[in-house]
């Protein structure tokens, strides 16, 4: 059934790649970005996120914070992909008053206008991310399944990065975290995408319209920013091995994440759009693999044929989790999502549109320098 959708946040990664598989499936699409410059860069019009989608969907350039800008934004609209957010762990843990006004007023002002005004909506898809379970599900050999809450500074200060069973401090092995897991964020980031899926679900039971939360995990691909120092560990490595600088690698260089290629988060986002059941829910959106991020520093050197001097630092930031892995199997069996593109063939894409773009500049040296400002990052 053709909808007509906004995607709020509609010139971004996510969104931009979203926006043009929903058009090429014969949707009606209007996106409401701002067009941030630490996502466009300094001259977000020329940007090739904004580019991709130009003259071919609505545009509204406004923010999810301004009522005006919603109003317009919402009006005749049928489903709502709200993924507007500020993201990055680091930075969101000393930009708090402005990641809690975007990232939770710019959801209630959302919501706030769908159950107050007559606008048709009839769904709201809101992206929300691994950063809500915190440490996530992990097995200790004698208890089981434990959910550790986190990790202790002085034990990273020693080096010890692992992560422990809460019941009898044993190092736990990591396990798929599901949905039914506590959800225990360990930055303000996370804190701010719990409380939009939380708002999300129940507004959408409350109104009795279908609505879901997909928990993406750390997703990559073709069209992320290259320029952007707070998020992206591909980009921000791929931006140093092209300028020739080092990589500094935290901790011990064996923390892990699931990564997910762009397309297999579109195509999981689209499953859950057009689903004709009536659903409120949370799923999980990942490769089901966690990679340690060593080996992601060596196959971006590889696949673009450059080597920089990589340093293992031991230094930490506050707020990071050790691993992350997500258990697919609800994604699987109400969506009928399964990842197609493995992290091989996902990185040799990347790579190929990365050797395609301009060397962009290197930002990531004063991103650290904030951090170590601020005393978060050890």
């Amino acid at each position: 059934m053709i909808q007509r959708i906004l995607i709020t946040g509609g010139a971004g990664f996510i969104g931009s790649r979203l926006a043009l598989c929903l058009l090429a499936k014969g949707h009606a699409v209007r996106v409401l970005d701002n067009l941030s410059p630490q996502v466009h860069g300094a001259n977000p019009e020329a940007s090739p996120l904004f580019r991709s989608i130009q003259g071919k969907v609505e545009f509204l350039h406004g923010s999810v914070t301004n009522r005006t800008d919603l109003m317009k934004a919402l009006s005749g609209i049928e489903t709502v992909i709200h993924l507007a957010a500020e993201t990055g762990t680091g930075q969101s843990m000393y930009a708090i008053r402005h990641y809690t006004d975007v990232n939770i007023g710019g959801t209630a002002l959302l919501l706030d206008l769908i159950a107050n005004e007559s606008f048709p909506v009839r769904k709201i898809v809101v992206a929300s991310s691994r950063a809500v379970y915190g440490e996530g599900k992990y097995w200790c050999r004698d208890h089981g399944s434990v959910f550790p809450v986190g990790r202790f500074a002085e034990n990273m200060k020693n080096g010890n990065f692992e992560v422990h069973c809460p019941l009898c401090g044993v190092p736990a092995r990591l396990a798929p975290t599901d949905e039914d897991a506590p959800v225990r964020p360990a930055s303000v980031y996370g804190i701010t995408k719990l409380t939009q899926e939380q708002m999300v679900l129940t507004i959408g039971k409350a109104l009795r319209i279908s609505a879901l939360a997909f928990r993406y995990q750390n997703v990559y691909g073709p069209g992320q920013s290259l320029s952007n120092p707070y998020t992206g560990i591909l980009s921000i490595f791929s931006t140093r091995i092209r300028n020739g600088g080092s990589i500094n690698i935290f901790e011990d260089g064996k923390e892990s994440r699931d990564f997910v290629f762009i397309d297999d988060v579109v195509a999981a986002t689209i499953s859950g759009i057009e689903s004709e059941a009536s659903l409120v829910d949370v799923f999980n959106v990942g490769s089901g693999v966690a990679i340690d991020v060593s080996t992601i520093a060596n196959g971006l050197q590889r696949m673009l044929g450059q080597t920089v001097p990589v340093r293992v630092s031991g230094q930490f930031r506050m707020g990071d989790i050790r691993h992350s892995l997500a258990d697919l199997t609800k994604v699987r069996a109400l969506l009928g999502f399964e990842p197609a593109v493995t992290m091989e063939e996902g990185l040799r894409r990347f790579v190929s549109w990365v050797i395609g773009e301009g060397v962009q500049a290197d930002w990531y040296e004063e991103s650290l320098r904030e951090l170590e400002t601020k005393g978060l990052l050890q």
